[in-house]
């Protein structure tokens, strides 16, 4: 059954998840405060501010499913409470609560704090070290209180094209990684999220909360040696442990038990296959 789909604030990921609900036949409306003039045939572009609660009037009637995943333009406390806690009240206020069926929250694992490499799963409590992950959880928390069924995705850290900014580091030669005492890092192909969102909009009764990653969590040093050989750069150097980050292992077991499959299960893989076209 088609569906009609807001995506708030359609960046990269938004754009890929667009392709794939146009290409099951929903429709599909995507806001931002600045449409792109180059888009995807079908998309129907909104011009509006999360920001600015007057800016989301006449928003489309029956919209059925929202995707929230907007980016933040600064790193900053003042920012991403605009963005997530502010403006995701803003929209839900705007829209016609009568039509909605699903929220879909796209969140961070930033959410959770130092494990020492431990498991961690969604029945693991969250401690966000850092303002970033506290106001994400706040927005997650606001949006379970609210009357309308709700979906959180908590994804790792992205990589694909346009998001390898990490191995034009290794190139330059800035990184820094713990070497003595493993800190393990976890990530998921943008495409993969892309796919883990779509998926989650489809599942008939879906759980409230995922996390996003893919099978292969990897000890940091691990990871940057294995790019740094791939691209001819020199092995990075012993240094301390990204700050505000923590160490943990995050499983995609409930994810997957709902029948979702990565396309790219291992970093390594998904970084070799960019790096070869």
């Amino acid at each position: 059954m088609a569906e009609r789909i807001l995506l708030a604030g359609c960046g990269d990921l938004g754009m890929r998840v667009a392709a794939r609900l146009l290409a099951q036949g929903d429709e599909v409306w995507a806001l931002r405060r600045r449409p792109p003039e180059q888009t995807l045939p079908g998309l129907r572009w909104l011009g509006a501010d999360l920001a600015a609660p007057h800016s989301l009037a006449g928003l489309p009637a029956g919209i059925t499913r929202l995707v929230y995943l907007p980016a933040p333009d600064a790193r900053d406390k003042a920012a991403y409470r605009t963005l997530f806690v502010d403006g995701l009240r803003h929209l839900l206020q705007a829209l016609d609560g009568g039509a909605l069926r699903q929220v879909l929250l796209v969140s961070s694992s930033a959410v959770y704090g130092e494990h020492d490499g431990d498991w961690v799963d969604e029945d693991t409590p969250p401690a966000p070290p850092g303002f970033n992950g506290a106001l994400l959880l706040e927005a997650e928390q606001w949006l379970a209180a609210q009357a309308v069924p709700s979906t959180v995705l908590r994804l790792a850290g992205l990589y694909g094209p346009d998001r390898l900014q990490l191995v034009e580091r290794l190139r330059a030669g800035v990184p820094r990684v713990p070497r003595a005492l493993p800190h393990w890092a976890n990530r998921i192909h943008v495409d993969d999220a892309a796919t883990a969102i779509v998926h989650l909009l489809r599942l008939p009764a879906p759980l409230p909360l995922y996390l996003g990653v893919d099978d292969t969590p990897l000890p940091l040093d691990e990871l940057y040696d294995f790019l740094a050989r791939l691209i001819g750069a020199p092995l990075p150097g012993e240094g301390p442990a990204p700050a505000g980050v923590g160490s943990k292992r995050l499983s995609n077991a409930r994810l997957r038990a709902s029948g979702w499959v990565p396309g790219w299960p291992d970093a390594r893989d998904g970084y070799a296959a960019l790096l070869d076209t």
